[in-house]
């Protein structure tokens, strides 16, 4: 296969941030866009969630979230508000600063269920941004991969299922080598608090204290027939609300609406990674190499044989990962980190664009300890 057709597929961010007015705080205003599925709010009226259509390159993706994100903050201006671009939000008075996104009419159902998150996890969790990545493969490049049999859904959905699986036992590499909100406002940790506070997580989000679920969600990987059943059961005994409650780092997305009944009956579309934070300094939020590098990784991981991926090690993945949120991760997860992307350096010899992003997040690694002002210069 051509290079050119090797690093083809078909890409899309969704940002998360939160609109702020003139003096830090949270806004208090309506929700000033029209609905629209490219700038929309996700849990709360003082969100903004920015969303590109399917995009082909990384860098296309980067360029419309751009043009949308100027198309918000001209919209704003006026109304003396911006755009908070940091994961952890800022002073939080009380939970009445966080006002649950007002859907109405048709939509009324998507209220009542953040109302049911809102008693679930409170208000403060739903207010960590980020950046979601979805990928998936063009079907020219699956039918120069795998043949014919690249037509059928039913492959597709086991190709996807197995890089689904690689993908949650190696999400902790993707949160050591990009998590970068070490710094919160107290007031997170409930009301009559305030003020900067350097936290002992790189990434409150990805951590312990991030979005997880108040259980440990074990599904079955057999086929996406099993997978799917199994989150059904969690919803049909109240465990979950929805398969949008299913707060794992990785998710299989049907095309259209998100719900398990799609999933199930029309397969796996794309897969989306959800483990980003916000990069302040960088390009509208994001780390265009860090989201080349994921793109990479999953190239990689396909290359590597399938296994059974167990109950034990569903639990061993969800603990990397938060392990990889703390500033000062186990040794060991750096060590195997470094392993990695060696082993990756390897199977991409002799490929200057992987050589190049491979090294820089090598860069990363080589540079443990981290300073605390290592945050500030990302």
């Amino acid at each position: 296969m051509n290079k050119a057709l090797y690093y083809e597929g078909n890409f899309g961010l969704e940002r998360e941030t939160l609109r702020v007015d003139k003096y830090g705080r949270l806004a208090q205003t309506r929700h000033p866009f029209p609905e629209s599925r490219y700038i929309t709010r996700d849990f709360c009226e003082n969100q903004v969630e920015l969303i590109t259509p399917v995009c082909g390159s990384v860098d296309e993706a980067v360029s419309v979230l751009g043009e949308l994100d100027r198309q918000t903050r001209e919209a704003l201006a006026p109304m003396g508000e911006d755009i908070w671009l940091y994961s952890n939000p800022p002073y939080i008075e009380t939970e009445d600063d966080i006002p649950i996104a007002c859907f109405e009419g048709a939509m009324a159902s998507k209220k009542n269920y953040r109302v049911a998150l809102q008693w679930r996890y409170g208000k403060r969790l739903m207010l960590l941004s980020g950046v979601h990545f979805n990928f998936s493969f063009t079907d020219r490049w699956l039918e120069e991969m795998y043949g014919e049999q690249a037509s059928s859904q039913e492959f597709r959905n086991s190709l996807y299922m197995r890089l689904y699986k690689q993908l949650m036992r190696s999400t902790w590499l993707l949160v050591l080598l990009t998590a970068s909100s070490p710094y919160y406002d107290l007031s997170f940790d409930g009301d009559g608090k305030g003020g900067a506070q350097l936290s002992r997580y790189a990434s409150i989000r990805n951590s312990e204290r991030g979005y997880w679920n108040g259980f440990l969600p074990v599904l079955d990987h057999t086929d996406l027939d099993s997978f799917c059943v199994g989150i059904i059961e969690y919803i049909q005994k109240s465990i979950l609300f929805s398969v949008s409650e299913l707060y794992l780092p990785v998710r299989l997305k049907p095309k259209g609406e998100n719900t398990i009944e799609n999933l199930a009956q029309n397969g796996v579309d794309h897969i989306e990674l959800r483990m980003f934070d916000l990069v302040p300094e960088g390009q509208f939020g994001t780390e265009p190499r860090d989201l080349k590098f994921a793109h990479l990784l999953m190239l990689y991981l396909l290359s590597l044989p399938d296994f059974d991926f167990t109950e034990s090690l569903q639990a061993a993945a969800v603990e990397d990962h938060k392990q990889a949120a703390l500033r000062e991760p186990p040794e060991e997860l750096i060590e195997r980190g470094k392993a990695v992307l060696a082993d990756m350096k390897t199977y991409f010899a002799g490929d200057d664009y992987a050589q190049g992003l491979i090294a820089y997040e090598q860069e990363k690694l080589l540079s443990r300890p981290l300073k605390e002002n290592y945050y500030d210069k990302r």
